[in-house]
């Protein structure tokens, strides 16, 4: 599974040292991600903070140096810093916001600064902490969770990045779980498995439609001005900016 999924043409590989990972065989999880690549970048989840192995995690992680560490169910700043004191320099930082109390805390985790880079909404356990009666990890409706860590990510520099959606045959399902994180903001979703890749990069990429409007907002006059039967303005702009900013195309645009 390693060597394939660094061939995989994803965004960010994630090695599980966490919930993937049964208790008997945490250790040699570790043993084995010397072998871990990306084609972008390289992450490693670490068990929580808290428990019995995230010490022994985060040792292994200074000898393989990923790019990311991705700590799970973050509910305080304090957990944050307890990672801080051994994460070596050089290595960005991720953090889930996957419970209740982790979401009432988010913006203050949101505020610690660098290394840290993304907030992740963690669904399922985020689920099971509400009595969210599903049994589908991503299945349910959480606009007020989505909504409240992009706003904390965005507000403090950060990417705001959508869980997993498991159902591994609900293609359909996971495109609505993708267009549901677009419309709170969020800049990408994890998948579980190779075939979620292209629905999710596809999902995450503006319409050409909507890519050449843009580009005709951007174009028209300053001020109040009509494209398409439609008023824009200052603020129609900056929105055509930010869709542009998905394909990676750079505008620049005096104000």
């Amino acid at each position: 599974m390693l060597a394939k999924a660094a061939g995989l043409p994803a965004d960010e590989v994630v090695v599980d040292l966490e919930d993937g990972v049964a208790p008997a065989d945490k250790a040699e999880a570790r043993g084995r991600l010397g072998a871990a690549a990306a084609q972008g970048t390289l992450a490693v989840r670490i068990n929580a903070v808290g428990g019995a192995w995230w010490r022994d995690d985060l040792g292994a992680v200074a000898d393989r140096r990923p790019d990311v560490v991705v700590v799970p169910k973050v509910n305080s700043v304090d957990a944050v810093a307890r990672v801080l004191e051994l994460l070596p320099d050089g290595i960005g930082l991720e953090v889930q916001i996957e419970s209740a109390r982790g979401l009432v805390e988010v913006e203050r985790i949101a505020a610690v600064g660098p290394p840290l880079e993304a907030l992740v909404f963690g669904p399922g356990d985020f689920a099971a902490t509400m009595g969210i009666p599903v049994l589908t990890i991503g299945a349910g409706t959480f606009d007020y969770a989505l909504a409240r860590i992009a706003v904390a990510a965005h507000a403090y520099g950060l990417q705001a990045i959508d869980g997993p959606y498991a159902d591994l045959r609900d293609l359909d399902g996971l495109r609505r779980a993708a267009s549901a994180a677009i419309a709170h903001g969020y800049d990408g979703k994890w998948v579980v498995h190779p075939d979620q890749i292209e629905p999710v990069n596809d999902a995450f990429t503006p319409a050409p439609e909507l890519v050449e409007r843009a580009r005709r907002i951007l174009g028209a006059p300053d001020g109040a001005s009509l494209v398409d039967g439609e008023m824009v303005d200052v603020a129609a702009k900056r929105l055509a900016e930010s869709v542009l900013a998905r394909t990676g195309e750079r505008v620049s645009r005096d104000e």
